[in-house]
């Protein structure tokens, strides 16, 4: 473990010499106790991660109820799985609301995963230089509201209901006109277009729903385009292969834009490099142009110094778990630099105590988000191998657990067995259950799998995930209080927020 994160040592006493004081305090107690209470009141002393932004649901029962409404009538459109590949309804109602996300520049963002990951960091550092910003992200972990930010925050429940209800005559006369009407994804991508222009924001900061060229989001031109890793997901729809699906994912890179690309298999970086060349896009590559020169674990997150293309941005602390985030970071910098110049108009690095600050302050719920302690619950949303890969990696680094126990319930559409397989060597058991989405695999048919993978001894079916919850903790609570146990719920994004919520947050 590293030192604690020096980006405020000026105004904080050493750890070190705290950790000291205390112990010293307390010679009349056995030494190993002595111990085990110095670090725990040391810990405390500190400030701890950022809480994340999940808003709860509205107190005032009018304006609850006015929510519930506007989703409900959301609900019957066109879920978000259900789709027709082509941007000319979303088009559509651009035109119709003058074309409102051409009133602000934009950094549009695709890729498998780490998108909502990379796309709040890029929102913290935009802000911390003093712009004011428009985040559209998805799916959301437990509010709808969630999806659409202004200045790091989800806009509040009244605004969400005031413009659905501003563009609602727009929908309907756009639904009119079209073979199909507008899908629940089209008519949030114009809501969040439409409360940008009217906030107004200095950028936007858009994250694909699925692929690249016909998806709603589509219809900005991204000065800054950025592609996080790409891997095998939503095959049916995107393609077979990493190069395929970059060929859909390529479309949101537009003539003389700066690529920001992530770390990507060989097949991938071939089409989006080709597609740079095409319409003569500026392109910096993680690992060349930019990356991750160090990091060591800290507690809370991680210590790391990155590789800009203005120059080497040292000691930032990130108060996220895994490899896997210091690499978001590393892109999500590039991204801003790139919007602001940097490497191109101005060789001058972004300064770095602003970055240092901006970095800090980063939360990402559902991302290997500790939600209880007494056993530890961590909340991580993969819903893919490559994203179950990169999260069972970072739980043996972040949390060295004696004994893990898996909570999973994914999607019926999703490569489960794939999923289950990255997680193997790092569950002791698994609680298979699932969520209350008509798209959730139905738990037994989850254990099926999940007895195959991982032999009938360490399954257990709990189908609901208050029982599956409980379940996972008492397992977790069986080698005793300071044994290390402790819990991952997994599989699906709505599996995690519907977890959060049982769990007391939000």
């Amino acid at each position: 473990m590293s030192e604690f994160p020096p980006y405020d040592s000026s105004e904080q006493s050493d750890p070190g010499e705290s950790f000291d004081e205390i112990i010293a305090a307390e010679t009349g107690r056995d030494p190993d106790l002595a111990v085990i209470e110095a670090g725990s009141r040391t810990l405390r002393t500190q400030g701890g991660p950022p809480q994340a932004d999940v808003p709860a649901r509205p107190e005032d029962p009018e304006v609850d109820r006015a929510l519930r409404e506007v989703e409900a009538e959301l609900a019957t459109r066109w879920g978000e799985t259900k789709l027709e590949p082509s941007v000319s309804r979303i088009a559509a109602l651009m035109d119709v609301l003058g074309e409102p996300q051409r009133s602000y520049p934009s950094i549009h963002i695709t890729g498998t995963n780490g998108k909502t990951s990379t796309a709040r960091m890029i929102e913290a550092l935009l802000g911390a230089f003093e712009l004011r910003t428009g985040r559209y992200t998805s799916p959301h972990v437990q509010s709808i509201t969630e999806r659409i930010s202004l200045d790091g925050a989800a806009i509040s429940a009244e605004r969400f209901i005031e413009t659905y209800r501003d563009i609602k005559p727009y929908v309907e006369m756009v639904d009119a006109q079209q073979e199909y009407r507008l899908s629940f994804f089209e008519v949030l991508t114009g809501m969040a277009y439409a409360a940008f222009a009217d906030a107004p924001v200095d950028v936007a900061v858009v994250e694909v729903g699925m692929g690249g060229s016909w998806d709603a989001t589509n219809v900005i031109d991204g000065d800054v385009a950025v592609v996080t890793p790409i891997a095998l997901d939503h095959t049916d729809r995107l393609g077979g292969t990493p190069g395929e699906i970059a060929g859909e994912k390529a479309g949101i890179v537009k003539q003389d834009a700066t690529v920001i690309l992530a770390q990507q298999p060989v097949d991938a970086a071939q089409v989006l490099l080709k597609k740079a060349v095409d319409v003569n896009a500026t392109v910096a590559r993680e690992g060349l142009e930019f990356g991750v020169v160090a990091r060591q674990v800290a507690v809370g997150g991680q210590l790391v110094t990155l590789r800009g293309l203005g120059g080497e941005y040292t000691e930032v602390y990130l108060p996220l778990h895994g490899a896997h985030q210091a690499h978001n970071a590393a892109v999500a910098l590039a991204a801003v630099e790139a919007f602001f110049g940097v490497g191109a108009q101005r060789a001058e690095p972004l300064d770095a105590d602003t970055v240092r600050k901006a970095f800090a302050s980063v939360a990402s719920p559902g991302r290997l988000e500790v939600v209880r302690r007494s056993p530890t619950v961590v909340l991580d949303a993969a819903h893919n191998p490559a994203g179950a890969q990169v999260t069972a990696e970072a739980v043996g680094e972040a949390f060295q657990f004696s004994r893990l126990i898996g909570v999973v319930g994914a999607s019926a559409d999703k490569n489960v067995r794939g999923l289950l397989e990255a997680f193997e060597p790092v569950f002791a058991e698994v609680v298979v259950t699932q969520n209350s989405s008509h798209r959730a695999m139905d738990a037994d048919e989850l254990a099926a799998i999940a007895v195959e993978v991982f032999g009938e001894d360490r399954v257990q079916v709990e189908p609901r995930l208050p029982d599956a919850l409980d379940a996972a903790i008492t397992l977790a609570e069986e080698e005793g209080e300071f044994a290390g146990g402790g819990v991952l719920v997994t599989g699906s994004v709505i599996t995690v927020g519907e977890a959060r919520l049982l769990l007391g947050k939000g």
